[in-house]
């Protein structure tokens, strides 16, 4: 038997830039369930009629919650980097007279992301939260809408987050950058 060397795999990394000259060229579409992850365009799982009515109901329970004290944005792109566009379902934004007309959000535009996870439990944890930790995103919370457990991410350093504690069942929560702001959440029943 012969012992061969791991194969040297080159790999072209799209840019943002790269990213939006593809949707602009016609290749990717606005309704492409798509992202840029590290270079890499990542096919998202369709939304299931039960994701896509807790991000709205996550939507109204946060728009109610933070009133002016920041923007809630819905499955839009925060620029994390050269290489890397995700898409959270919801993000709390710090409020900007533009709304963020002019650019897309970065790092330190956000206040908080809130993933919802069906299918994509895994993938939100094992590669969007360390993405997002990487990048100096405060808080992420990770809702599996399956066990009802709110992971709430906090604290990002060296790459990882520090605390990282799962809420089971009825809860509430405060964004670590909006203190003054406390959102009761509980399972939705499908």
């Amino acid at each position: 038997m012969y012992a061969l060397a791991e194969p040297q795999i080159t790999r072209h990394r799209l840019s943002v830039e790269d990213y939006h000259r593809m949707a602009a060229a016609g290749i990717l579409h606005e309704d492409d369930r798509v992202e840029l992850i590290e270079g890499e365009i990542i096919d998202m799982a369709p939304a299931s009629s039960w994701h896509a009515g807790t991000v709205a109901w996550l939507t109204r329970l946060l728009h109610d919650a933070v009133g002016q004290s920041a923007i809630v944005s819905v499955q839009n792109p925060v620029r994390l980097d050269r290489y890397s566009e995700p898409q959270p379902d919801l993000a709390l934004l710090r409020p900007r007279e533009d709304y963020y007309t002019r650019s897309h959000p970065g790092p330190g535009d956000v206040l908080l992301i809130v993933e919802v996870a069906q299918s994509s439990l895994a993938y939100d944890l094992k590669l969007k939260v360390p993405l997002y930790a990487r990048h100096g995103i405060p808080e992420v919370w990770v809702w599996d809408v399956d066990t009802g457990t709110v992971h709430v991410c906090r604290n990002p350093e060296g790459g990882v987050y520090r605390e990282i504690e799962p809420h089971t069942g009825a809860c509430s929560l405060s964004p670590l950058l909006l203190p003054g702001i406390s959102i009761t959440v509980q399972p939705i029943a499908p």
